[in-house]
């Protein structure tokens, strides 16, 4: 059924690792999509995740926009490895197929400005999944956080101890690179606000298992006057914070709190009380369904391309403004990974929409298409 129809949605899932096998039984469980298709590098990779999960007869393939186009799948599922995102996404989009990704949006954000350019050249719709916004508790919170009056500082504590093993304790930024994109999307969805500037350090305990910095502490102005100050560590046992972990917010008219956990406690001056907040679903399973009613009801979700860079952004200014030692704007950031983009770009429609732009952040604000406009032709790829 296309997107549009009130049918199943018909995706191809691409990449069977353990992320991938995440939303494989996230979409089975799903009754508004069907599973087209299990696309991997490592065929014998995808038959053990079909099979796994009780579905050993779904179609196979290591190309997505093949696979798509044999199973009339009517979008793509991407949940590669970051430096996949970009190619997957790319072919996907310039095929027809809406896509909906794993975070981040791509390896930097040169990547991602070249996909915001991608989705409007072709139409097609492309989220990224920030699946921690998908929390009840957290909407419960931004609703608080509408009541506390003029918003002043916002806090993130992040104290975890995983051993991961493999390549995030090889990492030189695991902390920020791998895990910070979860808090810093976040409060630009519970602030209403985007990033200005930042100042951050990194560091690494003598006691640390991770070869790159595992501790780090950034201060964020945003739009607004609002600060934003997020503390965390990876090498932290003990009384360790939630996945989520823990925030508190402090207005002129009061302050919440939310362990990341349980319901956020709010205390006002005037006593005024929160509006109730809608359930949004959980994790994955709630971006799956807003990426699939998105499509039906033609409007753009949370992670829309264009909305979800900034994201990005945050993370790429923090590792800069710690390597470097000096606070750093985030619109200089912005700017220098356009020129990278405008550089590096192979396909002429696509550039052509990356030199038309005056300002990055206003290009970004403009935001995506309204609906779903008609396939185009697939383009022929650009001659290497």
């Amino acid at each position: 059924m296309s997107p549009g129809s009130g049918g199943a949605l018909r995706v191809v899932l691409v990449g069977a690792g353990g992320m991938g096998r995440a939303w494989l039984r996230t979409i089975l469980a799903d009754p508004e999509v069907e599973l087209a298709g299990v696309v991997d590098l490592d065929r014998d990779v995808a038959a053990a995740a079909v099979a796994e999960a009780g579905v050993p007869d779904v179609p196979l393939g290591r190309d997505a926009v093949e696979l798509a186009r044999a199973t009339g799948a009517d979008a793509v599922v991407n949940v590669t490895v970051p430096r996949a995102h970009h190619p997957v996404t790319t072919a996907a989009l310039f095929a027809g197929l809406p896509v909906l990704g794993e975070k981040p949006v791509a390896e930097d954000v040169a990547q991602a400005l070249s996909l915001v350019a991608a989705a409007e050249v072709t139409g097609r719709l492309f989220v990224v999944s920030q699946s921690r916004r998908y929390n009840a508790h957290l909407h419960a919170f931004r609703e608080q956080a509408r009541v506390l009056g003029d918003l002043g500082v916002l806090t993130t504590e992040f104290f975890k101890a995983p051993r991961f093993g493999g390549f995030r304790e090889e990492m030189a930024h695991p902390l920020l690179l791998d895990m910070a994109i979860h808090p810093f999307d976040t409060a630009r969805f519970l602030l209403g606000a985007e990033p200005v500037s930042v100042y951050c350090e990194e560091f690494n305990p003598s006691w640390s298992w991770y070869a790159g910095d595992a501790a780090a502490s950034a201060v964020f102005e945003m739009t607004g006057g609002v600060r934003y100050t997020y503390t965390g560590s990876w090498c932290a046992p003990g009384l360790e914070t939630s996945w989520n972990g823990a925030w508190r917010l402090s207005g002129s008219a009061g302050t919440a709190r939310w362990d990341g956990d349980s319901a956020p406690v709010l205390e006002t001056t005037s006593g005024r009380q929160a509006a109730p907040a809608q359930d949004p679903g959980r994790e994955i399973a709630g971006s799956l369904r807003a990426f699939t009613r998105a499509l039906r009801a033609g409007v753009a979700p949370h992670g829309e391309v264009h909305e979800n860079v900034l994201s990005l952004a945050m993370v790429e200014a923090a590792v800069v403004s710690a390597e470097t030692g000096a606070r750093v704007r985030v619109d200089d950031v912005l700017e220098r990974a356009h020129e990278r983009a405008l550089a590096d770009e192979r396909r002429e429609d696509v550039r052509a929409v990356l030199a038309s732009w005056t300002s990055v952040r206003g290009a970004l604000a403009a935001g995506a298409p309204a609906a779903p406009v008609p396939a185009p032709e697939p383009a022929p790829e650009p001659a290497a």
